[in-house]
């Protein structure tokens, strides 16, 4: 898994590109990405997939803020990215979510 980030000299906002290997997608067929930026909407970001079946997104942020997230895959369950820059307890679930801070 890797995440990068890509600030921006116009505004005060970060690109980041989330990335998943097969293998790290479990050789899933679809992946979605939830976290506070979509309102933990999985279907609302959708990840795209490579002829090699890995999977890769992209997305805008507002610099200087940590983002919670986490990856759906198609079999419904979610994973945490271990290229995080942090991970924090998420209330819900009993489990940690992954943290992006840009």
């Amino acid at each position: 898994m890797a995440i990068t980030k890509t600030f921006l000299k116009t505004r005060p906002a970060c690109k980041v590109r989330f990335e998943l290997s097969p293998e790290e997608a479990r050789y899933a067929s679809g992946v979605n990405l939830a976290g506070d930026f979509n309102n933990w909407e999985p279907a609302n970001a959708p990840m795209k997939r490579r002829k090699d079946g890995s999977f890769h997104a992209e997305i805008s942020l507002d610099a200087g803020r940590d983002y919670r997230f986490r990856y759906q895959l198609d079999s419904g369950e979610w994973i945490n990215d271990p290229a995080a820059d942090a991970y924090c307890p998420c209330e819900f679930a009993g489990v940690d979510n992954s943290v992006v801070k840009t």
